[in-house]
Parts: structure tokens; C-alpha cells; sequence
């Protein structure tokens, strides 16, 4: 739906600088700063209570910061009037923790919503028609349209939701711990989709996620949050590098060190295959 002249050419689609998040007396971000590159897939980890869907929140406008500034496809969306913000909400998609789809509509009717908000002109053959390219882009059936939530399997709620957040043609993409829950394969195969979106749509990518698999597999960086700021952002050895005790646990213990072999594995395979071929 944008328009090419409407797309972000900067380096940093999201800037925040700053920024203090609190609940009362209870602060959760205090002077956090953070540059996400425009095209890649950052990864966004921290211990329980650090603050990640707080953080999104706070980026999509859903959370009102204490102080700060957050600047999203080049404007700042903490100064910014209700109307201007909503010229920047069109150039996101988000999908929260679980889908968070609507149990009363069917995938198809949950792919229009921000279709019908944004584009009320728009036909109801164009939206069927959209909503079933979106739901066959995020790897469902096309059959899937018709059915509802309540039909549906954990992972392929997680692709519905993922359809409804791309209704838009977004340039940002929000993603909540989309494999939270998925087995094995299911993430596996979720994460391969969400790096060929990337690449092939252009997309940048906030992603939360505890899965080390999928730091591993597809994040180009990790930003680390703890101490009420991001206490790091690099690549996977870069943080390696890093003497902050979270750090080193998370990224030095058994289940990253699996992890890491598993990719390690799975770029020796691609080289075999390569050379076979």
C-alpha cells in the first residue's frame, strides 16, 4: 500500500534516545538508547522484567514514555499530534505474543481490519482478495482464509497474525516472541519464512525473543537489555566479547552453545549442497 516516495531512506528507521518508561514509582527504562539499521532483523533479548514489550510499546505508541525521544521512519513520534502518528502507523505491521487474533472473525477478516482502517475505499473484492494473498504469503493455505482462530493450530495462528501485520505493506515489522510456544520444526520453519520476508520485502525487523535458535539462525544483531538500558547491541561473537555477567550466561551457556553448533551445522550443509549441485 505505500507508496514509493513514501519510503524511509535514512540509515536508522528507528532512533530512540533517552528514553524513561515507568509505572509510577516502578522504573522500567531509564536513558535507554537504541538504533535499529534500516533492512535488518534485530533481535531483543533480556531477563524477565526488563522492559522488551514495554520497549515495542513505547516505539508503536501504545505506551506514553516519561522522557525521552523516539523517532520512527524519520519523525518523533513522542511530539507528534495524534493525526501525524497515524501517517506513520500505515508503515508498520504488528504481531503481538500469541496472534492476538479476533475469535469472532475469520483469518481473512482479521487480515482486512487494518485494511478497512486505513483504506475504507478499498472494494470487498479487493480486501478478499489481499487478505488471501497476505494469508498465502505467510504460508498458509489459501484454503486458511475462511477458517477462525478457534480452528487453528498455535503455529498457524502465528502465521495469521503475520498476515495481518503485512496487510499493510509495511517497511517496520513488530514482531513479540512469534515462536514462543511452536515446536522445534514449526519455529524452524517460521524463522526460515520470516528471513525470506525480510529479504525479499525489503522489511526491518524488531523482533522479542528468548529463542536462542532464532538469535542464531536469523538476527543480524541482538540488542541486550538490562540494568534499565540497553547495555549492548552487536552481533552474536561481538557480545561474546562482552564481560556483563547476563550476557555471558545467556550467550555462554549449554543452550546457546547448541545452538550455535546447530547453525554451524546448518551452513556446512548448505556448502555441501552447493558444491553438489
Amino acid at each position: 500500500m505505500n507508496t514509493e516516495d513514501l519510503h524511509f531512506e535514512g540509515e536508522y528507521p528507528i532512533v530512540i534516545e533517552g528514553l524513561t518508561n515507568a509505572f509510577g514509582d516502578f522504573v522500567v527504562h531509564e536513558d535507554l538508547c537504541l538504533k535499529v539499521r534500516k533492512g535488518e532483523i534485530l533481535g531483543v533479548v533480556g531477563g524477565s522484567g526488563s522492559g522488551k514489550s514495554v520497549l515495542m510499546r513505547a516505539i508503536i505508541g501504545l505506551q506514553v514514555p516519561r522522557e525521552g525521544r523516539i523517532e520512527v521512519l524519520g519523525r518523533d513520534i513522542t511530539a507528534a499530534e495524534p493525526d501525524e502518528v497515524m501517517g506513520v502507523r500505515n508503515r508498520w505491521g504488528v504481531l503481538f505474543q500469541g496472534g492476538a487474533l479476533f475469535s469472532t472473525l475469520t483469518v481473512g477478516e482479521n487480515v482486512q481490519i487494518p485494511l478497512k482502517q486505513f483504506y475504507p475505499e478499498l472494494s470487498q473484492q479487493l480486501l478478499d482478495e489481499i487478505a488471501c494473498y497476505k494469508t498465502v504469503l505467510s504460508g498458509l493455505p489459501r484454503e486458511e482464509t475462511n477458517k477462525y482462530p478457534s480452528e487453528l493450530s498455535g503455529g498457524m495462528k502465528k502465521r495469521a497474525g503475520l498476515a495481518r501485520a503485512l496487510a499493510l505493506d509495511p517497511e517496520l515489522l513488530f514482531l513479540d516472541e512469534p515462536t514462543a510456544g511452536l515446536d522445534p520444526i514449526g519455529a524452524a520453519r517460521f524463522d526460515e519464512l520470516l528471513r525470506e520476508l525480510t529479504d525479499t520485502l525489503g522489511l526491518t525487523v524488531f523482533l522479542i525473543t528468548h529463542d536462542l535458535d532464532t538469535l542464531y539462525a536469523i538476527c543480524d544483531r541482538v540488542a541486550v537489555l538490562a540494568d534499565k538500558k540497553v547495555i549492548a547491541c552487536g552481533t552474536i561473537p561481538e557480545l561474546l566479547e562482552n564481560p556483563h555477567p547476563w550476557i555471558q550466561e545467556y550467550f555462554g551457556g549449554p543452550r546457546a552453545r547448541a545452538a550455535s553448533a546447530a547453525k554451524s551445522r546448518g551452513k556446512g550443509m548448505d556448502k555441501q549442497g552447493d558444491s553438489e549441485a
